[in-house]
């Protein structure tokens, strides 16, 4: 996800979005756990965007 797309998010749905990601990257480290894991480079894409989202759910809370 691009950071331009994450701020036109409401921040309620943002916070869906970083449950969902992280249901998401659990069930990847099981998987790389395993040995079923193919494509381990999407554990990289689910962190950085977990903590895209982060930020800008913090960079609204510091300008309230």
């Amino acid at each position: 996800m691009k950071v331009q797309d994450i701020r036109s998010i409401e921040t309620k749905d943002l916070l869906v979005k970083v449950e969902e990601f992280k249901k998401e990257l659990f069930s990847l480290r099981f998987q790389q756990a395993t040995g079923q894991l193919e494509n381990t480079a999407r554990i990289k894409e689910v962190r950085k965007s977990i903590a895209k989202i982060k930020t800008v759910i913090r960079e609204r809370e510091l300008e309230k």
